[in-house]
Protein backbone atom coordinates (compact mmCIF):
# COMPACT_ATOMS: atom_id res chain seq x y z
CA UNK A 1 0.00 0.00 0.00
CA UNK A 2 1.34 3.50 -1.08
CA UNK A 3 1.03 5.85 1.89
CA UNK A 4 0.86 9.51 1.83
CA UNK A 5 4.73 9.23 3.30
CA UNK A 6 5.97 7.75 0.60
CA UNK A 7 4.69 9.65 -2.03
CA UNK A 8 5.85 12.64 -0.45
CA UNK A 9 9.42 10.61 -0.81
CA UNK A 10 9.16 9.83 -4.12
CA UNK A 11 8.04 13.59 -5.08
CA UNK A 12 11.09 15.11 -2.62
CA UNK A 13 13.46 12.30 -4.38
CA UNK A 14 12.59 13.81 -8.04
CA UNK A 15 12.27 17.43 -7.33
CA UNK A 16 16.10 17.01 -5.96
CA UNK A 17 16.77 15.29 -8.77
CA UNK A 18 15.64 17.55 -11.30
CA UNK A 19 17.13 20.07 -9.50
CA UNK A 20 20.36 18.85 -8.88
CA UNK A 21 20.75 18.50 -12.81
CA UNK A 22 20.15 22.05 -13.02
CA UNK A 23 22.62 22.75 -10.26
CA UNK A 24 25.28 20.78 -12.22
CA UNK A 25 24.70 21.84 -15.91
CA UNK A 26 23.03 25.47 -15.87
CA UNK A 27 25.99 27.58 -16.47
CA UNK A 28 26.93 25.68 -19.86
CA UNK A 29 23.95 26.43 -21.11
CA UNK A 30 23.85 29.87 -23.32
CA UNK A 31 21.67 32.21 -24.88
CA UNK A 32 22.30 32.85 -28.67
CA UNK A 33 21.74 35.92 -30.69
CA UNK A 34 22.15 35.89 -34.25
CA UNK A 35 22.14 38.54 -37.04
CA UNK A 36 21.23 38.07 -40.24
CA UNK A 37 18.43 39.88 -42.68
CA UNK A 38 16.85 40.14 -38.74
CA UNK A 39 17.19 39.01 -35.71
CA UNK A 40 16.56 35.66 -34.30
CA UNK A 41 17.84 34.10 -30.92
CA UNK A 42 18.18 30.65 -30.03
CA UNK A 43 19.83 28.29 -27.31
CA UNK A 44 23.58 26.21 -27.21
CA UNK A 45 25.72 24.35 -24.89
CA UNK A 46 29.73 24.14 -24.01
CA UNK A 47 30.77 20.46 -24.79
CA UNK A 48 33.94 21.55 -24.65
CA UNK A 49 36.50 23.41 -22.00
CA UNK A 50 37.73 25.31 -24.72
CA UNK A 51 34.96 27.32 -26.03
CA UNK A 52 33.21 24.47 -28.18
CA UNK A 53 29.49 25.02 -28.49
CA UNK A 54 26.59 23.29 -29.86
CA UNK A 55 23.24 24.50 -31.28
CA UNK A 56 20.76 23.74 -34.16
CA UNK A 57 21.51 24.85 -37.52
CA UNK A 58 18.48 26.88 -37.76
CA UNK A 59 19.60 29.29 -35.29
CA UNK A 60 22.67 30.29 -37.07
CA UNK A 61 22.68 29.33 -40.55
CA UNK A 62 23.15 32.10 -42.68
CA UNK A 63 24.69 34.54 -39.98
CA UNK A 64 26.34 37.26 -40.14
CA UNK A 65 26.53 38.07 -36.44
CA UNK A 66 26.40 35.54 -33.96
CA UNK A 67 26.44 36.81 -30.19
CA UNK A 68 26.89 34.56 -26.58
CA UNK A 69 25.10 35.21 -23.23
CA UNK A 70 26.56 33.08 -20.69
CA UNK A 71 24.38 32.62 -17.31
CA UNK A 72 26.66 34.85 -15.25
CA UNK A 73 25.99 37.57 -17.43
CA UNK A 74 29.47 37.14 -19.92
CA UNK A 75 28.98 37.80 -23.21
CA UNK A 76 31.07 37.20 -26.58
CA UNK A 77 30.84 36.36 -29.61
CA UNK A 78 31.52 33.69 -31.59
CA UNK A 79 32.49 32.22 -35.25
CA UNK A 80 30.59 29.73 -36.54
CA UNK A 81 32.94 26.41 -37.14
CA UNK A 82 30.13 24.12 -39.60
CA UNK A 83 27.07 23.55 -39.51
CA UNK A 84 24.38 20.81 -41.36
CA UNK A 85 20.94 21.69 -42.21
CA UNK A 86 20.55 17.97 -42.69
CA UNK A 87 20.41 17.29 -39.48
CA UNK A 88 19.91 20.85 -38.15
CA UNK A 89 22.97 20.79 -35.78
CA UNK A 90 25.87 23.17 -35.45
CA UNK A 91 28.96 24.09 -33.99
CA UNK A 92 30.01 27.81 -32.77
CA UNK A 93 33.26 28.83 -30.95
CA UNK A 94 34.02 31.23 -28.54
CA UNK A 95 36.94 32.37 -27.10
CA UNK A 96 36.36 33.12 -23.00
CA UNK A 97 38.03 32.00 -19.64
CA UNK A 98 36.59 29.21 -17.08
CA UNK A 99 34.32 27.98 -19.32
CA UNK A 100 31.97 25.45 -17.79
CA UNK A 101 30.58 22.34 -20.15
CA UNK A 102 28.36 19.08 -20.56
CA UNK A 103 28.99 15.75 -21.58
CA UNK A 104 27.10 14.22 -24.09
CA UNK A 105 25.86 11.10 -23.01
CA UNK A 106 24.67 8.03 -24.87
CA UNK A 107 21.16 8.39 -26.17
CA UNK A 108 20.93 4.71 -27.28
CA UNK A 109 20.32 4.24 -23.46
CA UNK A 110 18.05 5.85 -22.99
CA UNK A 111 14.59 4.52 -22.24
CA UNK A 112 10.45 5.55 -22.52
CA UNK A 113 9.58 6.98 -19.12
CA UNK A 114 12.92 8.29 -17.79
CA UNK A 115 13.28 11.65 -16.63
CA UNK A 116 13.87 14.42 -19.77
CA UNK A 117 15.17 17.68 -18.37
CA UNK A 118 15.16 20.86 -20.77
CA UNK A 119 17.21 24.07 -19.78
CA UNK A 120 17.04 26.77 -22.66
CA UNK A 121 16.08 30.13 -23.35
CA UNK A 122 12.05 30.11 -24.00
CA UNK A 123 11.17 33.90 -25.48
CA UNK A 124 14.53 35.33 -24.11
CA UNK A 125 13.77 34.00 -20.70
CA UNK A 126 17.24 32.98 -20.06
CA UNK A 127 17.99 29.81 -18.25
CA UNK A 128 14.78 28.08 -17.97
CA UNK A 129 13.80 24.50 -16.65
CA UNK A 130 11.34 22.08 -17.82
CA UNK A 131 11.27 18.90 -17.02
CA UNK A 132 9.14 15.60 -18.21
CA UNK A 133 9.54 12.12 -19.63
CA UNK A 134 10.70 10.67 -22.62
CA UNK A 135 7.42 10.45 -24.58
CA UNK A 136 8.75 8.38 -27.61
CA UNK A 137 11.73 6.55 -29.55
CA UNK A 138 12.62 6.42 -33.34
CA UNK A 139 10.68 8.77 -34.79
CA UNK A 140 11.50 10.96 -37.63
CA UNK A 141 11.06 14.62 -38.82
CA UNK A 142 11.80 16.81 -41.75
CA UNK A 143 14.70 19.29 -41.45
CA UNK A 144 14.21 22.60 -42.98
CA UNK A 145 16.41 21.42 -45.98
CA UNK A 146 13.62 18.25 -46.48
CA UNK A 147 16.21 15.36 -45.78
CA UNK A 148 14.05 13.14 -43.00
CA UNK A 149 16.32 13.17 -39.74
CA UNK A 150 15.69 9.63 -37.67
CA UNK A 151 15.57 8.41 -34.59
CA UNK A 152 14.57 11.50 -33.17
CA UNK A 153 13.45 11.76 -29.42
CA UNK A 154 10.42 12.50 -28.39
CA UNK A 155 9.84 14.68 -24.70
CA UNK A 156 6.88 16.35 -23.27
CA UNK A 157 9.63 18.67 -21.38
CA UNK A 158 7.82 22.26 -22.40
CA UNK A 159 9.76 24.04 -25.13
CA UNK A 160 9.02 27.17 -27.03
CA UNK A 161 10.84 28.94 -29.37
CA UNK A 162 14.15 30.43 -27.81
CA UNK A 163 14.99 26.75 -26.78
CA UNK A 164 15.89 25.21 -29.82
CA UNK A 165 19.32 23.91 -29.81
CA UNK A 166 19.25 23.43 -25.94
CA UNK A 167 20.06 20.66 -24.31
CA UNK A 168 17.94 17.65 -22.80
CA UNK A 169 19.47 16.10 -20.29
CA UNK A 170 18.69 12.39 -18.67
CA UNK A 171 19.05 12.14 -14.68
CA UNK A 172 22.70 11.79 -14.18
CA UNK A 173 22.73 15.44 -16.27
CA UNK A 174 24.32 13.76 -19.39
CA UNK A 175 22.98 15.24 -22.64
CA UNK A 176 21.23 12.97 -24.28
CA UNK A 177 19.12 15.50 -26.78
CA UNK A 178 19.28 18.67 -28.84
CA UNK A 179 15.88 20.05 -28.17
CA UNK A 180 15.10 21.23 -31.92
CA UNK A 181 11.09 21.29 -32.44
CA UNK A 182 7.66 21.42 -31.12
CA UNK A 183 4.18 20.49 -32.88
CA UNK A 184 1.95 23.29 -32.80
CA UNK A 185 -0.95 23.61 -30.99
CA UNK A 186 0.09 20.43 -29.90
CA UNK A 187 0.48 20.57 -25.91
CA UNK A 188 3.56 18.44 -24.41
CA UNK A 189 4.80 16.87 -28.16
CA UNK A 190 8.51 18.37 -28.68
CA UNK A 191 11.33 16.34 -30.35
CA UNK A 192 15.24 16.61 -29.72
CA UNK A 193 18.26 15.31 -32.36
CA UNK A 194 19.97 12.32 -30.35
CA UNK A 195 23.17 12.87 -28.66
CA UNK A 196 24.46 9.83 -31.01
CA UNK A 197 24.12 11.35 -34.11
CA UNK A 198 25.14 15.16 -32.18
CA UNK A 199 28.59 13.19 -32.08
CA UNK A 200 29.20 11.93 -35.23
CA UNK A 201 28.22 15.67 -36.75
CA UNK A 202 30.50 16.92 -34.20
CA UNK A 203 32.88 15.47 -35.24
CA UNK A 204 32.83 15.55 -38.37
CA UNK A 205 32.22 19.68 -38.28
CA UNK A 206 35.19 20.02 -36.30
CA UNK A 207 37.35 18.33 -38.66
CA UNK A 208 36.29 19.11 -41.75
CA UNK A 209 33.42 21.87 -41.03
CA UNK A 210 30.58 20.63 -42.98
CA UNK A 211 29.38 16.85 -43.47
CA UNK A 212 30.54 14.86 -46.56
CA UNK A 213 28.09 12.88 -48.57
CA UNK A 214 27.28 10.97 -51.48
CA UNK A 215 26.04 13.18 -54.59
CA UNK A 216 24.96 12.21 -57.73
CA UNK A 217 23.40 15.31 -59.01
CA UNK A 218 19.38 14.07 -59.68
CA UNK A 219 16.32 16.06 -58.98
CA UNK A 220 13.68 13.90 -58.57
CA UNK A 221 10.51 12.83 -57.08
CA UNK A 222 8.05 9.90 -55.48
CA UNK A 223 6.09 8.22 -58.03
CA UNK A 224 3.88 5.13 -58.44
CA UNK A 225 4.91 2.09 -60.73
CA UNK A 226 2.29 0.97 -63.14
CA UNK A 227 0.50 -2.02 -61.46
CA UNK A 228 1.23 -4.01 -64.60
CA UNK A 229 5.13 -4.00 -64.01
CA UNK A 230 5.11 -5.56 -60.80
CA UNK A 231 2.91 -8.26 -61.91
CA UNK A 232 5.03 -9.51 -64.65
CA UNK A 233 7.95 -8.70 -62.35
CA UNK A 234 9.95 -6.13 -63.85
CA UNK A 235 9.80 -4.64 -60.83
CA UNK A 236 10.02 -5.46 -57.21
CA UNK A 237 8.76 -1.91 -55.49
CA UNK A 238 5.52 -0.58 -56.21
CA UNK A 239 7.04 2.67 -56.00
CA UNK A 240 10.78 4.87 -57.04
CA UNK A 241 12.41 8.08 -57.83
CA UNK A 242 11.39 9.52 -60.98
CA UNK A 243 14.14 11.93 -62.03
CA UNK A 244 13.01 14.70 -63.60
CA UNK A 245 16.22 16.25 -64.12
CA UNK A 246 20.08 15.91 -63.33
CA UNK A 247 23.09 18.43 -63.18
CA UNK A 248 25.29 18.44 -66.29
CA UNK A 249 28.93 16.29 -65.72
CA UNK A 250 27.11 15.28 -62.10
CA UNK A 251 27.51 11.04 -61.70
CA UNK A 252 23.55 10.85 -62.84
CA UNK A 253 24.23 12.40 -66.49
CA UNK A 254 27.99 10.53 -66.42
CA UNK A 255 25.94 7.30 -65.69
CA UNK A 256 23.66 7.43 -68.94
CA UNK A 257 20.77 8.92 -66.65
CA UNK A 258 17.43 9.74 -69.15
CA UNK A 259 15.19 12.55 -67.47
CA UNK A 260 11.32 9.78 -66.94
CA UNK A 261 13.81 6.90 -65.61
CA UNK A 262 12.50 5.51 -62.50
CA UNK A 263 15.25 4.58 -59.79
CA UNK A 264 14.13 1.46 -57.88
CA UNK A 265 17.64 0.19 -56.26
CA UNK A 266 21.12 0.26 -55.84
CA UNK A 267 22.93 -2.63 -55.90
CA UNK A 268 20.90 -4.70 -53.79
CA UNK A 269 19.29 -2.14 -51.31
CA UNK A 270 15.57 -1.20 -53.28
CA UNK A 271 14.65 2.50 -53.57
CA UNK A 272 11.18 3.43 -53.12
CA UNK A 273 11.46 7.14 -52.52
CA UNK A 274 13.70 10.17 -51.86
CA UNK A 275 14.35 9.15 -48.58
CA UNK A 276 15.57 5.49 -49.25
CA UNK A 277 17.71 7.19 -51.48
CA UNK A 278 18.89 9.63 -48.75
CA UNK A 279 20.25 6.87 -46.78
CA UNK A 280 22.22 5.27 -49.22
CA UNK A 281 23.90 8.23 -50.19
CA UNK A 282 26.23 8.42 -46.76
CA UNK A 283 29.68 9.09 -46.75
CA UNK A 284 31.02 5.86 -47.73
CA UNK A 285 29.29 5.94 -50.95
CA UNK A 286 31.71 8.73 -51.91
CA UNK A 287 33.86 7.50 -54.38
CA UNK A 288 32.44 3.63 -54.57
CA UNK A 289 30.54 1.85 -58.20
CA UNK A 290 27.07 1.02 -57.30
CA UNK A 291 24.52 -0.53 -60.08
CA UNK A 292 21.73 1.62 -59.92
CA UNK A 293 18.57 0.15 -61.54
CA UNK A 294 16.01 2.14 -63.22
CA UNK A 295 12.77 1.61 -64.98
CA UNK A 296 12.92 3.29 -68.88
CA UNK A 297 10.38 2.61 -70.84
CA UNK A 298 8.54 -0.41 -69.04
CA UNK A 299 11.91 -2.14 -69.09
CA UNK A 300 14.62 -2.51 -66.41
CA UNK A 301 18.26 -1.06 -66.87
CA UNK A 302 21.24 -1.13 -64.85
CA UNK A 303 23.57 1.43 -64.85
CA UNK A 304 27.30 1.94 -63.37
CA UNK A 305 27.36 4.92 -61.24
CA UNK A 306 29.87 6.29 -58.89
CA UNK A 307 28.71 8.77 -56.09
CA UNK A 308 30.68 12.28 -55.63
CA UNK A 309 30.88 14.22 -52.47
CA UNK A 310 28.75 16.90 -52.27
CA UNK A 311 29.09 20.43 -53.09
Amino acid sequence: MITRDSDEKLLDSYSQTVSDVFQKTSAAVVNIDVKHAGQGSGSGFAFTPDGFLLTNSHVVHGAKRIDVTFVDGRRAQAHLVGDDPHTDLAVIRVIAPNLNYVQLGNSSRIRVGQIAIAIGNPYGFQCTLTAGVISALGRSMRSQSGRLIEQIIQTDAALNPGNSGGPLFNSQGEVVGINTAVILPAQGICFAIPSNTAQFIVAELLRHGRITRGFIGVMGQNVLLPKGMIHIGKAEVESGVSVSGFEQNSPADRAGLHVGDVIVAMDDQLVTNIDDLHRLLTNQAVGRRFMLTVIRDFERVVLDIVPESNR
